[in-house]
C-alpha cells in the first residue's frame, strides 16, 4: 500500500521538509494549492483510471484497478513540442494542464488555446488543430462514441467529424439575443451550477437535444470599465425579480445537419426548463420543467417520431422545488430512479412512465450529493443495488451507502469520520473516494465496490499538518431557544488558555440548504489559522434553514429569506457563545460573503451582539437579485410585497451597531454593486462611519491572486483594529 501511494504522489516529499510560516501570500500560492489538492482523474468507458498529478514526476498515469498495472498516458514533453507552430510562443503553455474534455475511450482530449479548439491524441502525444476562426468556440464536447466534437460558435451549434475533418453547422438563428446550445447567465448561474451545459448528445451519437434561449425581453445591465481612456462598456442581460425571463424551448437536431424538431411542450405550460435527458433508446427525450412560482415541476417524456408529449410525474412543494441530477433511466421496463423531497426529506424512489413511484430510501435524513453530479453514484441493475451519498449519519458528514431497490438491506460503506466524495467506475466495480475531515487533508482512495480499500491514489498528509502546528476546529452543537441543535465549530489558538477571554469571529452564510459547518477540510482553515495565531477564536454556525438536514427546515424561510428566522438562530448561537468563560462577550465579530455578506448586514443592523463585521458582496434588497434564486423563496415582488419590504436591508442601515467593512467588486455580475451602493447611501444619510474596499473590474469571487491577498490582508488588519483591543 505504501509503495502504491508513493508511485502516485512522488511530489509529496517536498512537503515533509520545514515549512515556511503561513501568510496570506502563502495561502494563495502554489504550495497551499498543492498541499490541499488531489489529482485530477477520469474514468474511461472501460473503467481504466486516468490520473493527472501536477506535483508528481509521473504526472500522467493510467491505472487498471483490476491488475494494478500502471502505464504512462502520454509524453508531456512530446505533446508540448507538437504545439510549436500551432500556438504562438506567448500563449503556448509551459506545462500541460488538465484537458477540458476526454473521450470515453480515454484516447483523445480537448484543449482550448487562443480561443480555438485543439485535439490531443494521447497514444501519439501529438496535437492537431480543429478550429481556426476569429470567433471563440465554447462548450466543446465529444460525442458518446468519440467520433465527433460538438461546440458552440456565435451562439450556434456545430459538429466536427474527426474522421473526415468536416465541420457541420447545425443551427443558424443564433445571435445577440438567441442562444443555441449555450446558456444565458441566469441558467448558467442558477440552474446548471455554473457549467455551460446547454445541449445533450443522444446515446447513439446521432442527434443532439439543445436548449434555445431567447433573451429579447430580458433587462439589460451596463458595466463600465476603468480603461481605456474612453472606458469600454459591457452589457449583461440579467432578469431581476419580477422581471422578464429568457424564453426557453428544447429542440433535437441531427448530427448530420438535418433540421431541428422542436419538442411540443405547450400542453404543460412552464417558466423554466431545468433538466433534459435522453432515454436509453435514443428515441425519446425527458424534460423537467418548473412554473414561475417554483412550486410545481413536471417531468415530461417526448417521443421524437410522433411528437407525443407525456407527463409522467409532477412534484409539488409549498416552498419551492430544488432541481437535481438524480433522474436515472434504467435499462428495463421504462423505469427510472428519482430523488424527491415530497416527505420533507430528500429520498430515492423508483418510478415508471405511468407515474407510479415507490420509495427506496426513507427516514428523517436526507440523500445529498457529495462530489459527482448527483446523489445516486451508481446503479447495479444485475444485483439490484443503488449506491448513493447521504447525511444519514450526520448533517456535517457525507457518506456512501448502498441499498437494494426494494428498500431493504441498507448499509454504509464508508467508515472514516468525515466527508466522502464518490466517483464510481462505469462498470461499478471500483470507486474513488476523495476523503477529508476537519483535521485531515484531502486524500484520494481507490476502493472496491463493497467499500474495501484497494489503493491510495494520493496519500494521507496529516503528518504535514503536524509539522505546521495547525489547529483544527472542534465540532459541537448549540441549542436554539426552542431546543433545535445548530451545528457549530470553533478553532482556538495553540496556546489556548481557558482562564483567559478571547475575541471571537463568527463566519456565516445562512442560505437555505447551504451549510458551512462540515467535517471536511476547507481551504479557509488556512486563513482561520492566521486568525487564531493572532489571538482570535473563530467559529462557524448554521441556522436551521442552512443545515441541509431537510427541505422542511429550508422552507422555514419561504417568503421571508434573510430575516427573522435566520437572525433569531444566529443571535441564540452568539448568546450561547458569550456565556462560555473563555469568550470576551464585548469583542464579537461576524463576517460572510454573498449570502453571508447579507447575513452580516442583517446581524449588524438588527441586533446588538457584534462589535464589528465584514460584509463581502451582499444582497441588500431582493428587488436587485435574479428571478430564479430570488423568487424561489421570496416569490415575485407583486406576490409578496410585505416580504420584500421587511427584508430590504437599507432601511435598517441607520441602526447599524458595530464597525462595518463593506467589500465588493465593480464588475460583480452576480450580486450587482447597486446592492452595496444602496446600503452605503443610507449609511451616509445617517452619518454612520464605515470602511469600504472596492476591487475594480472584479466579479463576485474577487478571485485573482493579487485581489485575494489584498482583501484577506485587509480583513486581518480590520479585525486587529476593531476586535483585538
Amino acid at each position: 500500500m505504501i509503495r502504491r501511494a508513493l508511485f502516485f504522489f512522488l511530489g509529496i516529499g517536498h512537503f515533509l521538509v520545514a515549512q515556511e510560516p503561513i501568510t496570506v501570500e502563502w495561502i494563495y500560492g502554489d504550495e497551499a494549492a498543492r498541499l490541499t489538492g488531489t489529482p485530477y482523474h477520469f474514468w474511461t468507458s472501460s473503467s481504466q483510471l486516468i490520473v493527472f498529478d501536477a506535483s508528481s514526476d509521473s504526472r500522467w498515469v493510467v491505472l487498471d484497478p483490476r491488475s494494478d498495472k500502471r502505464t504512462r498516458w502520454l509524453d508531456e514533453n512530446q505533446s508540448l513540442k507538437s504545439l510549436e507552430g500551432l500556438v504562438s510562443n506567448a500563449n503556448r503553455p509551459v506545462s500541460l494542464p488538465w484537458p477540458s474534455e476526454i473521450s470515453g475511450d480515454g484516447r483523445l482530449a480537448l484543449y482550448e488555446f487562443e480561443s480555438d479548439l485543439f485535439l490531443l491524441n494521447s497514444s501519439t502525444s501529438t496535437f492537431s488543430r480543429l478550429t481556426d476562426t476569429q470567433e471563440e468556440e465554447v462548450a466543446a464536447r465529444f460525442s458518446p462514441d468519440g467520433s465527433k466534437v460538438s461546440f458552440v460558435r456565435k451562439n450556434n451549434l456545430f459538429v466536427y467529424d474527426l474522421a473526415s475533418g468536416r465541420e457541420t453547422q447545425l443551427t443558424y438563428d443564433g445571435g445577440e439575443t438567441v442562444l443555441n446550445g449555450t446558456l444565458t447567465w441566469l441558467y448558467w448561474e442558477e440552474i446548471f451550477d455554473r457549467v455551460d451545459l446547454g445541449y445533450w448528445w443522444s446515446p447513439d451519437s446521432k442527434s443532439i437535444a439543445y436548449l434555445q434561449s431567447d433573451e429579447t425581453g430580458v433587462s439589460v445591465v451596463r458595466w463600465t470599465d476603468f480603461k481605456p481612456a474612453i472606458p469600454r462598456e459591457i452589457l449583461q442581460r440579467y432578469p431581476k425579480t419580477g422581471g422578464v425571463n429568457p424564453l426557453v424551448r428544447v429542440g433535437v437536431v441531427g448530427a448530420d445537419g438535418s433540421s431541428t424538431k422542436w419538442l411540443g411542450l405547450e400542453k404543460y405550460p412552464y417558466e423554466y426548463i431545468g433538466r433534459v435527458r435522453w432515454l436509453p433508446d435514443s428515441r425519446r427525450v425527458s424534460v423537467q420543467t418548473l412554473n414561475r412560482e417554483q412550486t410545481k415541476s413536471d417531468v415530461l417524456v417526448v417521443t421524437l417520431s410522433s411528437g407525443e408529449c407525456q407527463k409522467i410525474m409532477t412534484e409539488n412543494d409549498p416552498g419551492w422545488i430544488n432541481f437535481h441530477d438524480d433522474m436515472i433511466f434504467l435499462g428495463k421496463n421504462d423505469s427510472f430512479l428519482w430523488l424527491s423531497e415530497r416527505t420533507g426529506y430528500g429520498h430515492i424512489y423508483k418510478g415508471d412512465l405511468n407515474g407510479r413511484l415507490s420509495p427506496i430510501t426513507a427516514g428523517e435524513w436526507t440523500v445529498k450529493p457529495s462530489g459527482g453530479k448527483g446523489s445516486i453514484c451508481h446503479v447495479d441493475e444485475k444485483e439490484g443495488y443503488v449506491y448513493f451519498t447521504a447525511l444519514e449519519k450526520s448533517s456535517t458528514e457525507r457518506h456512501l451507502y448502498r441499498i437494494r431497490m426494494d428498500g431493504k438491506r441498507m448499509e454504509r460503506l464508508t467508515t472514516q469520520v468525515g466527508t466522502h466524495k464518490i466517483f464510481f467506475s462505469p462498470d461499478g466495480q471500483f470507486y474513488l473516494d476523495e476523503f477529508s475531515s476537519s483535521s485531515s487533508l484531502p486524500e484520494l482512495i481507490l476502493c472496491k465496490q463493497d467499500g474495501r480499500r484497494a489503493a491510495s491514489v494520493s496519500p494521507d498528509r496529516s503528518q504535514v499538518l503536524k509539522k505546521m502546528n495547525i489547529q483544527f476546529p472542534e465540532l459541537f452543537s448549540i441549542p436554539a431557544q426552542d431546543g433545535f441543535m445548530m451545528p457549530a465549530q470553533i478553532m482556538k489558538p495553540s496556546d489556548f488558555d481557558p482562564s483567559k477571554k478571547y475575541p471571537l469571529i463568527v463566519y456565516v452564510y445562512g442560505g437555505p440548504g447551504a451549510p458551512v459547518v462540515a467535517n471536511q477540510w476547507n481551504r479557509d482553515q488556512w486563513y482561520n489559522q492566521l486568525l487564531v495565531e493572532n489571538g482570535f477564536l473563530v467559529a462557524k454556525v448554521d441556522n436551521r434553514s442552512a443545515t441541509a438536514i431537510s427541505k422542511t427546515l429550508e422552507n422555514t424561510v419561504a417568503r421571508l429569506q434573510a430575516s427573522d428566522g435566520e437572525l433569531n438562530d444566529l443571535v441564540d448561537a452568539v448568546k450561547w457563545l458569550k456565556l462560555q468563560p473563555y469568550v470576551d462577550s464585548e469583542r464579537i465579530g461576524v463576517w460572510g460573503w454573498s449570502g453571508g455578506g447579507t447575513f452580516t448586514l442583517l446581524a449588524l443592523s438588527r441586533s446588538k451582539e457584534f462589535k464589528a463585521g465584514i460584509s463581502v458582496a451582499p444582497v441588500t434588497d431582493w428587488h436587485y437579485y435574479d428571478t430564479k434564486y430570488g423568487e424561489a423563496s421570496m416569490k415575485t415582488p407583486e406576490a409578496n410585497p410585505a416580504g420584500y419590504a421587511k427584508t430590504s436591508l437599507p432601511q435598517y442601515a441607520k441602526d447599524l451597531h458595530g464597525r462595518l467593512l463593506l467589500v465588493f467588486g465593480t464588475y460583480d455580475d452576480n450580486v450587482h454593486p447597486q446592492n452595496s451602493f444602496h446600503f452605503i447611501d443610507e449609511l451616509v444619510k445617517s452619518n454612520i462611519p464605515f470602511d469600504l474596499m472596492i476591487y475594480p473590474m472584479r466579479k463576485h469571487g474577487i478571485s485573482d491572486r493579487p485581489a485575494r491577498i489584498h482583501l484577506y490582508t485587509k480583513m486581518i488588519e480590520f479585525w486587529k483594529e476593531h476586535l483585538a483591543n
